[in-house]
């Protein structure tokens, strides 16, 4: 009996994402995947409950893989919030597009429900996170909850536009993906044009003038 090798979980994620697209299907048991790829099925139990986390923790991956990646140029650092977020997208979907063919299995059979795929949650949490320490700015109420609410909506909103850039990606049959770069690029000024709070506060603060010299002509 050979011995068995010593495994971390990016071993794991690796013959994981090797296997399913060999065979286009999960393993059917831990035990025949830890066999196959010669290491001890109690291994895999020190990283991952089942096939679904390692699919949940992959994803969750391309996105560590990202952030990363921008923190190692001292020009992301000195970006404004929506150079950032740009920065962000094209990265990320750079690294799908190194692993094209995995994310096309895990995500094609459900493309059109693709808000509900659970293998996301974990990318969800990360990225949602990722947009709250942006800090983009928002309009101030002074109410907590409304502001909470505020902050809420635009993490959710945040996540959607992903998900809509993803399936676009996925759609996209242009040389280099050139037409996701166009759609990453528009989706993401206009967003940053919608949240643009300083014309409002602009326009509050000559409403405030004008109905402050009302009051004083009166």
């Amino acid at each position: 009996m050979s011995n068995k090798k010593s495994i971390t979980n990016k071993n794991i994620i690796d013959f994981y994402m090797n296997y399913v697209l060999e065979h286009n299907q999960q393993p059917p048991t831990v035990y025949a995947f830890a066999k196959a790829n010669n290491f001890k099925e109690q291994d895999f139990y020190k990283y991952f409950g089942s096939f679904q986390a390692v699919e949940e923790y992959i994803f969750k991956a391309f996105f560590d893989n990202t952030i990363e990646t921008l923190h190692k140029s001292n020009d992301y650092e000195a970006f404004e919030t929506r150079n950032k977020l740009l920065s962000f997208y094209f990265t990320f979907f750079e690294n799908l597009t190194a692993n094209r063919s995995y994310v096309k299995y895990a995500l094609s059979s459900d493309i059109n429900n693709i808000s509900n795929l659970k293998q996301l949650s974990k990318l969800k949490h990360s990225f949602t996170q990722y947009i709250e320490k942006l800090g983009i700015e928002l309009i101030e109420t002074k109410q907590n909850q409304l502001d909470k609410i505020q902050k809420n909506g635009l993490k959710e909103s945040a996540w959607i536009q992903l998900l809509l850039t993803l399936k676009f990606w996925m759609d996209d049959t242009s040389a280099s993906f050139e037409r996701t770069d166009i759609f990453i690029e528009k989706s993401v000024n206009t967003s940053f044009d919608v949240l643009n709070v300083a014309p409002i506060k602009s326009l509050i603060d000559f409403g405030k003038f004008i109905f402050k010299e009302k009051v004083q002509l009166s």
